[in-house]
């Protein structure tokens, strides 16, 4: 897979602008689908509950949902850099030797491990972000928030990015980079 700096953080680039559009509408959906959804002139909807509120949620204020993906998409890019791949990497590489061990499994274990950093990392983040500054601010309440989120997203941010996310990243990746590997043998 990525054998440069280079094409570590083009795959990095690559994840990051799926899962963040992922895990942002995931958000939207599950967590907060029921609240946007009753607002007065969502007609049900959670995307017409979103235009009704006049955005989502972030900061104490309403921001519109593209800024939400640009915001997250800055931290999880960035915590994906400098967290996520070089440690996930050396955690498989402590249960599993890459020269002896089949590919899959290892990509695998790489693949689970950057879930469990990421995943807490993100839902506190989001937390942040999200935090209900209704009546003030309140540590309890963002450990509680940090909590909902890890519960609700975990499962979601593994099973999608072992089954779906990983496997098209890497058909992406192997058709960019391959086709230019082949082009500068000719």
């Amino acid at each position: 897979m990525p054998q440069s700096k280079f094409q570590r953080a083009a795959f990095a680039l690559i994840t990051v602008i799926i899962t963040v559009h992922a895990y942002v509408f995931f958000s939207l959906y599950v967590v907060n689908g029921s609240y946007f959804s009753g607002l007065e002139g969502s007609n049900g909807s959670v995307i017409g509950g979103i235009n009704a509120n006049g955005g989502v949620g972030a900061f104490g204020t309403c921001l519109p949902v593209w800024a939400i993906i640009l915001i997250e998409f800055a931290f999880a890019y960035t915590l994906e850099m400098c967290i996520g791949q070089p440690l996930s990497f050396r955690l498989a590489k402590k249960v599993f030797n890459p020269e002896t061990t089949h590919p899959v499994l290892f990509e695998t274990a790489v693949i689970c491990t950057t879930v469990g950093l990421m995943c807490p990392s993100m839902s506190l983040i989001a937390a942040v972000i999200y935090y209900p500054y209704y009546s003030g601010f309140n540590f309890i309440t963002l450990m509680a928030n940090w909590l909902k989120l890890i519960c609700f997203n975990f499962p979601f941010a593994f099973f999608s990015q072992l089954f779906f996310i990983q496997p098209f990243v890497r058909t992406v990746f192997k058709l960019i980079f391959c086709r230019k590997k082949k082009s500068s043998l000719n």
